[in-house]
């Protein structure tokens, strides 16, 4: 999925252009996705798929990343405006992102298919983050004003 793709699929969650017809699945015409997810790792369970954040304890609903393979990040919730930002893969076990001029970096604690466990290295000290694989499909709840 390239970031076209990823900024459709979020439209359309949001029921931006509901008046147009979009195809069931987004395809870019220059490079199937099969060839691309080969040449970036495929095998890489981090990589394009939407990452929805399950703490327990989170108490905010809908927050998602998704990592693409181009080095692209996608983040979005429910309550906020979508990012995209720059992120790396700097080891097997570490990653890190660009957020407001910051670098964020991470250790991947756990990744199989299904989860995703990051132990972000914050100014105030580490924080564990659970992440599972967004189920399709998904809407975010009404939230309160």
């Amino acid at each position: 999925m390239d970031k076209k793709a990823a900024i459709m699929a979020l439209m359309a969650a949001w029921g931006v252009g509901a008046c147009t017809a979009l195809p069931a699945m987004a395809q870019d015409s220059e490079a199937p996705a099969a060839e691309e997810a080969g040449e970036a790792g495929s095998d890489n369970p981090l990589l394009n798929r939407v990452w929805v954040r399950s703490d327990a304890d989170s108490g905010l609903p809908g927050s998602m990343q998704i990592f693409l393979a181009d080095g692209t990040l996608v983040s979005d919730s429910c309550w906020e405006t979508y990012r995209l930002s720059n992120w790396q893969q700097v080891s097997d076990t570490e990653i890190s992102w660009d957020e407001d001029g910051m670098t964020i970096s991470a250790d991947i604690t756990s990744l199989t298919p299904d989860e995703l466990v990051l132990t972000m290295k914050l100014v105030g000290g580490d924080e564990e983050v659970r992440f599972a694989p967004a189920s399709v499909p998904y809407l975010c709840p009404d939230m309160p004003r």
